[in-house]
């Protein structure tokens, strides 16, 4: 089997918006279409909010598999025709990230591609592994070989480990033995394979295009391309794709589903749809609920651009205060850039936000933004909107406080790091310099999303682990000291 690469020089970057939780990754999928590459690369781009570090696309023509992974944006690479041209086939999987285990290293970028007995195999993730470090010590002690520091290459170890004869049978035997959050599109010489952990953490969705099955992280990236919409892959549940036909694997025991409530908050785009429920009009009603929680006196509502518009929509339509766009942000700089001094770095949100004096000045502002972590990005916005001349500043979070780290795909600190996890409503009020904070309660989170007792403690629906600590999973790499981004002895290498 023969693999073609074609990887360019890593660049080392600096995180401007370090100040907010970040979600590893995105997938995407098609088999036996025409222009697979290009419209892999389209849904690519539909995704980019998922992961800004890195992208890449494998693609099979039938003999063999072709693969391009770079460091940076999807619109740095894969709309060139140069690289396109490469990328080979009728089917492909393509992956964008952001490094939560493992690195921002070129090694670590996805789809992962290995020349197995079976034959080729190509692996895409979407989520985070918990006990990934002691099965790779395992693997290791074994004599298993790895290229990477990413914790997904554990998945492709136990693959190729596995002496089962059909590649099904062996995926089935390496997921029963990981724990964690995963989405997976899986390319082999005769299928693809989308994937979903038992509690259905991370989202995986389906859709059709020209009578060809197509795999996505969100539903959004099926609206670039013009395809439908089938369903959502259900947890605990394998779809294979192949030539004659598409079918669902429950291979796992049935557990009630915890997606992960973050999705709704934060990071899937507005357009898209999950559980049924419109990612947007879910923004609206957190805005709308914490209206009625925490009302305040204001001349405007404004929030902070851009995951705050939705729900500062729905804040200003309860309270009856006018919505308006105090704070611009300028699209043409990314999440990452170079930073060569520190005085530079020191700019970094004015590098991306700007506030509109003429609008705040002299005005009482209600600050409407999705979450907290660290505090330091709202500190330099509240000081920001406090020269333009606002006169008061009152802080409202449309999600709980977040108090527990994640260990599922989302970059969040260590708990000593978590604002809230350290500090009373009041400490963080006075460490922000605002007027006043309100967080919206984890019941009027449940509440604003259909369920009107708010959260069953005996019965969640949604993973909420970051507001209550009551993970799904087991963490057997919680309490080591090791980190995926110690285990290359060589340093160089990218």
């Amino acid at each position: 089997m023969k693999i073609n690469y074609c990887v360019s020089p890593n660049t080392k970057e600096y995180d401007v918006m370090k100040d907010r939780p970040y979600h590893e990754c995105g997938v995407f999928g098609i088999y036996g279409h025409d222009d697979s590459v290009a419209l892999t690369a389209l849904g690519l781009h539909a995704l980019q909010h998922r992961g800004q570090e890195a992208a890449g696309i494998v693609s099979y023509d039938r003999k063999h598999f072709h693969a391009e992974r770079r460091m940076g944006l999807v619109s740095d690479t894969f709309t060139k025709s140069s690289v396109l041209g490469r990328l080979k086939g009728d089917s492909a999987i393509g992956h964008v990230r952001y490094s939560t285990t493992g690195g921002t290293l070129l090694r670590n970028v996805q789809p992962l591609f290995a020349d197995l007995a079976l034959g080729g195999f190509a692996i895409a993730h979407n989520g985070n592994l918990t006990n990934a470090l002691t099965l790779r010590r395992d693997l290791v002690k074994e004599g298993a070989i790895f290229q990477s520091t990413s914790d997904t290459e554990t998945i492709l170890q136990l693959v190729a480990k596995s002496i089962r004869a059909k590649p099904i049978d062996r995926v089935i035997e390496s997921l029963s033995q990981i724990d964690g959050a995963y989405a997976l599109a899986i390319l082999t010489n005769d299928m693809l394979l989308g994937v979903r952990d038992p509690f259905g953490i991370r989202p995986l969705v389906l859709g059709e295009l020209d009578g060809k099955y197509i795999l996505a992280s969100e539903t959004c990236a099926f609206d670039i391309i013009g395809a439908k919409f089938i369903r959502e892959i259900e947890n605990g549940e394998i779809i294979v794709i192949t030539d004659d036909d598409i079918k669902s694997i429950k291979p796992f025991q049935k557990l009630v589903p915890r997606p992960c409530i973050f999705e709704y908050i934060y990071f899937s785009r507005p357009d898209s749809y999950l559980g049924g429920l419109s990612i947007y009009e879910c923004r609206k009603s957190f805005g709308q609920q914490l209206a009625k929680e925490s009302p305040i006196d204001a001349d405007y509502v404004i929030p902070v651009p851009d995951s705050g518009v939705p729900s500062a929509i729905g804040f200003a339509e309860v309270a009856q205060i006018p919505f308006e766009l105090g704070i611009i942000r300028n699209h043409y700089v990314g999440r990452t850039f170079i930073e060569p001094q520190q005085a530079i770095r020191a700019l970094s949100v004015k590098l991306k936000h700007n506030v509109n004096k003429a609008l705040v000045h002299g005005k009482k502002i209600i600050l409407v933004d999705d979450s907290i972590v660290r505090g330091t990005t709202s500190t330099k916005i509240i000081e920001m909107l406090r020269e333009a001349g606002a006169t008061e500043v009152h802080m409202r979070i449309t999600s709980p406080p977040i108090k527990y780290p994640d260990f599922y795909g989302i970059d969040t600190p260590v708990q000593e790091q978590l604002l809230s996890a350290n500090h009373s409503s009041q400490e963080i009020c006075d460490f922000l310099n605002a007027d006043s904070i309100s967080f919206l309660s984890i019941d009027g989170l449940y509440k604003a999303m259909g369920y009107a007792e708010g959260r069953d403690a005996n019965n969640p629906v949604f993973t909420d682990h970051c507001f209550t600590g009551d993970y799904p999973t087991k963490l057997l790499d919680k309490e080591s000291k090791e980190e995926f981004s110690q285990l290359s002895l060589l340093s160089n290498l990218d």
